[in-house]
């Protein structure tokens, strides 16, 4: 007999993000599963997973309540309520998303916890952000039997500030789909590119350090900028008023894509002559990992969990200094053997991290706690 499974799936009503991904990836190996019976959880129950690259009204449905926080506020405190009246007893809840839905009826729950940014890095979020994980996080964690994480380094944040023994905490890393992020021979897009380009991919906000490239991008000397311009892609977040300030100020050389779907991210990483993320802060890091798969040589951050993902295939920079970042950019730029380099261990590195493998990961997991 199948084990009842219910998985939050509100994230995947949003633009993909990595949490949506996650979710997404790790929810469609659990449907195909022989072992669960899985319902998702939008704010109703249903036994659909919702493709969130064609769910075009839901998410612009989503971006109208999340567009106000005293909107945010009051849609959870009706999915709180929603989800406790309509919730049956399943056998496992699993919460991709930081913080278990207290109503949700279910005899085991398993949390994944990707970062700690909202603790140390509170001016990187929104002010509702923060004060929705202050007044619920550390409360409803505890009702957590088993977390998740996707990286060691996440893994000794968890035992440090939420007190979980050691093997109630499993380090599963996240996969890529390399049906997707993966060499490719046509290359047309819809919109134009520079000939050559330095590439970097995330939410416009401050935790992607995105002022740091920025400035160390802008100090290069005109003939790099004038051979390479620099491609920016994502959506636009928050607190982001300088950054958009430093990209319009120099249009010449910068371009900024926005949001833009999966298979032209994954022909823009292949066009790419460097991918650059010198993010402050990550709890795992996919899109290194995407831009390794597409055969671009990456400069990555030394902090964090970067480095335990990347692995020697990489660069890494300092993101507090911004010299070193254009360092960096300057000697992988003027090396075309240490980017071949790169590229053939960025390929090598890129296939030991499938869906696949963290989802079969995820499953075990489920089952060691449902029989304990």
């Amino acid at each position: 007999m199948k084990h009842k499974i219910v998985i939050d799936s509100i994230s995947l009503l949003s633009s993909l993000t990595g949490i949506g991904r996650y979710t997404y990836e790790i929810s469609k190996y659990i449907q195909e599963s022989d072992d669960f019976e899985a319902e998702f959880y939008y704010g109703y129950f249903s036994k659909k997973i919702i493709n969130p690259h064609s769910h075009a009204k839901s998410k612009k449905f989503k971006s109208i309540i999340t567009s106000k926080p005293i909107i945010k506020k009051i849609a959870r405190k009706f999915l709180t309520v929603s989800s406790g009246f309509f919730s049956k007893k399943y056998d496992l809840y699993f919460e991709p998303n930081f913080i278990p839905i207290e109503s949700i009826k279910a005899r085991k729950v398993v949390t994944a916890v990707h970062d700690f940014s909202f603790l140390h890095y509170k001016n990187f979020h929104p002010k509702e952000r923060i004060e929705y994980f202050e007044n619920t996080f550390f409360k409803n964690i505890k009702n957590s039997d088993i977390i998740i994480t996707g990286s060691k380094f996440t893994k000794k944040e968890i035992i440090e500030h939420l007190h979980f023994k050691d093997d109630e905490v499993k380090v599963i890393y996240h996969g890529i789909n390399h049906r997707l992020f993966k060499l490719y021979h046509d290359l047309d897009l819809s919109f134009q590119l520079p000939k050559k380009f330095i590439f970097s991919a995330g939410s416009i906000e401050p935790r992607k350090n995105l002022l740091g490239l920025l400035n160390a991008y802008n100090s290069l000397n005109e003939e790099i900028k004038e051979e390479y311009h620099l491609v920016l892609a994502g959506f636009k977040g928050w607190n982001n008023i300088e950054i958009i300030r430093l990209i319009d100020s120099n249009r010449s050389y910068i371009h900024y894509l926005g949001y833009i779907a999966d298979v032209e991210l994954a022909k823009v990483y292949n066009l790419a002559s460097l991918f650059v993320y010198p993010s402050f802060y990550e709890g795992f890091g996919l899109p290194p990992l995407e831009a390794m798969a597409c055969g671009t040589p990456v400069i990555t951050s030394n902090v964090s969990s970067l480095p335990e993902v990347g692995g020697d295939a990489v660069v890494y920079c300092d993101p507090f200094n911004v010299e070193d970042i254009k360092e960096k950019i300057e000697m992988v730029l003027s090396d075309e053997k240490l980017q071949q380099e790169m590229i053939q261990k960025g390929l090598k590195r890129a296939k030991e991290f499938t869906w696949k493998k963290s989802a079969q990961e995820h499953l075990r997991v489920f089952q060691e706690v449902l029989n304990s």
